[in-house]
C-alpha cells in the first residue's frame, strides 16, 4: 500500500490542506506526519486536515483520498432548483411536540393529504435538486422580534439541515449572513462580537470566520456545493454594530466611491476562504435591486472593476416587492450582456397563495390562491427559459406551514400569530400547494 501511494503521489497545490508538511506536493511523507501525530498524542493545526479539531485516523484516510484523486467530489455544473428551508428544523421540532402531546394533525402532507415523513427526501422525489440555508453569527444576539420571525440558524443548525441536503443527494447552497440577525438593504450590522474590530482585523475576521465555519461543514458532511458570500448586499455589508448613528454607517452607494474598497476586501477575504476550504463549490454575489438597474449593474461593475472573485450574480425576485415580470426581464437582460463570464440565479423567490404581501398587488394577474401561486410559478419559468445563464431558481421559505400548531404553545413564528402565506405548504391544511409540483419543471426547460 505504502508503495502504490508513493507511485500514485500527485503534486497538489501547496495550498492543499492534505499537504502537511507544506512541500508543495501531498504524498507518503504527509500521511507519516499525521500517523506520527496520532502515535505522539500531539495536536497540530496542520495534521487536521478536515479540520474537525482533532487528529485521528480520519485525517489520514483525507490525505490518501487526496492521493489517489478522490479528495473532492467532482463539481455540478447543471441547473439546480429548490428553496430556502432554513427554518424545516424549527417547525420539525413544534410537530413533535405538538405529538406528543396529542395534536395529532401536526404534519406536513402532500397534495393528497398523505404524511410526509422526511421534507427534504420528498422534495427531492418532486424533482427539487437544491436546497438553500442560511447562517447568522450569533443570532442569540438578535432581538425577539427578529428570533420570532425566524432568525435561530447558527452553525450547528446549518450542520444538520446541510448534513440532511446532501445525504439526499441533493445540492447545499449557504447563504452567509454575516450579522447577528436579518441582513438585507436596510440592515448589513456588524457581529456583536466584532463591533470593536478596525476594517483590517474585521477582513481578517470574515477570513477566519468563513473558513473556520467551512471546515466545520466539510467535517460534519455538509460541504456546500454553493456559497453566498452575504445576503443581499447591494449597498455594501458589515456597516457597523446596531446603534451606530446612520451617518457613519459604512455603506455603498453608486455614484460615490466612499467604502467600496472597503467592501470588496471584505468580500475578496470571503471569496479565498471559500476558494481555499471548498475549491469545487461556486461562489454567488447576491444582490436585490432587479428594480433599480443602474445600481444593479454599478454593483456588479464595482465587482468587476476591484477584482472580485466570484462564479454567479445571485439576485432576489419578488413581484409584490419589485414590479412584473417585464421589470424582471429587463434586469436579466442588463447582467447577462454586461457579464457574459458569469451565470446567474434566482436565489430567492416567491408569490402569496392566500393574503397580500408586500407593497405591489398583481392579484389581477396572479389570484392570490393556490391556483394563482401556480400560475405565478410557471410564468416566472416560461419567462426565464430563454435565459441560457440563469442556472437556478429558489423558492424563499416554501416550508411554512403551522398546520396544527397555529395559535397554540407550539406555533412557530411568534410575531402576533403572523403567518407567512407567500410559502409552499397550505398553513390550514398542512397540504403541499400546486405550485411546488411545477418547481421541477425550471429543470425541464432550462438549458
Amino acid at each position: 500500500m505504502c508503495l502504490a501511494l508513493v507511485i500514485m503521489s500527485l503534486s497538489a497545490s501547496a495550498a492543499s490542506r492534505s499537504d502537511v508538511n507544506g512541500d508543495g506536493e501531498v504524498t507518503i511523507a504527509d500521511v507519516n506526519a499525521v500517523i506520527g501525530d496520532i502515535l505522539s498524542g500531539q495536536y497540530s493545526v496542520a495534521s487536521d486536515v478536515n479540520g474537525d479539531g482533532e487528529v485521528t485516523i480520519a485525517d489520514v484516510n483525507r490525505v490518501i483520498d487526496t492521493i489517489l484523486g478522490r479528495d473532492e467530489e467532482q463539481p455540478y455544473d447543471g441547473p439546480v432548483v429548490g428553496g430556502d428551508i432554513s427554518m424545516l428544523t424549527k417547525y420539525e421540532a413544534h410537530q413533535r411536540m405538538a405529538l406528543r402531546y396529542g395534536i395529532r394533525n401536526a404534519h406536513y402532507y402532500d397534495i393528497n393529504g398523505q404524511i410526509i415523513d422526511d421534507v427534504i427526501t420528498w422534495t427531492k422525489q418532486q424533482g427539487w435538486n437544491a436546497a438553500r440555508v442560511r447562517l447568522f453569527v450569533n443570532p442569540a444576539n438578535a432581538s425577539a422580534t427578529d428570533v420570532g420571525q425566524g432568525v435561530i440558524q447558527n452553525l450547528d443548525t446549518v450542520k444538520v439541515l446541510g448534513q440532511r441536503i446532501k445525504a439526499a443527494g441533493m445540492q447545499f447552497m449557504l447563504d452567509f449572513h454575516y450579522s447577528d440577525s436579518w441582513a438585507d438593504p436596510v440592515k448589513q450590522f456588524t457581529p456583536a462580537e466584532w463591533a470593536d474590530l478596525d476594517d483590517d482585523a474585521l477582513t481578517q475576521r470574515v477570513y477566519e470566520y468563513t473558513r473556520d465555519c467551512l471546515r466545520a461543514l466539510k467535517a460534519a458532511g455538509a460541504t456546500p456545493d454553493f456559497i453566498q458570500t452575504g445576503n443581499e448586499i447591494s449597498y455594501g455589508m458589515l456597516w457597523g454594530p446596531v446603534g451606530t448613528p446612520t451617518s457613519q454607517l459604512k455603506k455603498c452607494y453608486s455614484g460615490d466611491e466612499t467604502n467600496w474598497v472597503r467592501f470588496t476586501n471584505l468580500l475578496k477575504a470571503a471569496g479565498r476562504a471559500c476558494r481555499e476550504e471548498c475549491p469545487n463549490a461556486k461562489i454567488i454575489l447576491h444582490t436585490e435591486r432587479v428594480a433599480k438597474p443602474p445600481i444593479l449593474l454599478n454593483f456588479y461593475n464595482q465587482m468587476r472593476n476591484k477584482q472580485v472573485d466570484y462564479d454567479i450574480i445571485g439576485l432576489s425576485y419578488y413581484p409584490y416587492f419589485h414590479g412584473n415580470l417585464s421589470t424582471l426581464a429587463t434586469a436579466l437582460n442588463n447582467v447577462s450582456n454586461s457579464f457574459q463570464d458569469k451565470d446567474i440565479m434566482i436565489v430567492e423567490t416567491g408569490y402569496s397563495y392566500k393574503y397580500k404581501v408586500g407593497d405591489l398587488d398583481y392579484s389581477s394577474t396572479w389570484p392570490l390562491t393556490p391556483a394563482g401561486q401556480r400560475k405565478f410559478t410557471t410564468d416566472l419559468i416560461a419567462k426565464l427559459k430563454p435565459y441560457v445563464r440563469v442556472k437556478g431558481l429558489f423558492w424563499w421559505f416554501p416550508e411554512a406551514n403551522e398546520y396544527g400548531l397555529g395559535g397554540s404553545y407550539w406555533s412557530t413564528l411568534h410575531v402576533n400569530d403572523a403567518w407567512y402565506n407567500a410559502g409552499l405548504w397550505n398553513q390550514e391544511t398542512g397540504k403541499a400547494l400546486p405550485a411546488l409540483y411545477e418547481f421541477k419543471t425550471f429543470l425541464e426547460e432550462s438549458r
